[in-house]
């Protein structure tokens, strides 16, 4: 990934990361992917009262690429107003798998500038798939 789009993506994901809803833990955390297309697709935690119904910023964005009708996600960026980066939860890394198990993970900290990038397949080696 060169360094204009993962720039991009960081710039995407910071505007909307006063959007996210967090009262509950604090965190927030905004993401955005490019796709195969060059298309770029947003999106912010939001949690709710009933835990297991809080939706990640990563799972988030994938949900509005496929709306759109695609599938492919090349990259993707987590940002959050945390001192470190932090990385895609275990729900997340599977989803963002599910389309590409070779996405570039870029995280980000709005508030250090701290920036890690990686490969989906270090957070992920084995993902979960059925057999078909």
């Amino acid at each position: 990934m060169d360094e204009r789009t993962i720039q991009k993506l960081i710039e995407e994901a910071v505007k909307v990361l006063p959007n996210s809803y967090a009262p509950y833990s604090g965190i927030h955390v905004a993401a955005a992917l490019i796709t195969d297309k060059g298309n770029i697709y947003r999106g912010v935690n939001v949690e709710n009262s009933s835990y297991g119904l809080t939706i990640c910023a990563e799972r988030s964005a994938v949900s509005a690429m496929v709306t759109a009708g695609e599938r492919r996600p090349l990259a993707v960026a987590v940002v959050t107003d945390l001192e470190h980066p932090i990385p895609p939860c275990g729900a997340c890394r599977q989803v963002i798998a599910e389309f590409n198990e070779e996405a570039e993970i870029i995280m980000y900290s709005v508030k250090s500038g701290e920036r890690i990038i990686v490969n989906l397949r270090d957070l992920l080696p084995s993902p979960f798939k059925l057999r078909r």
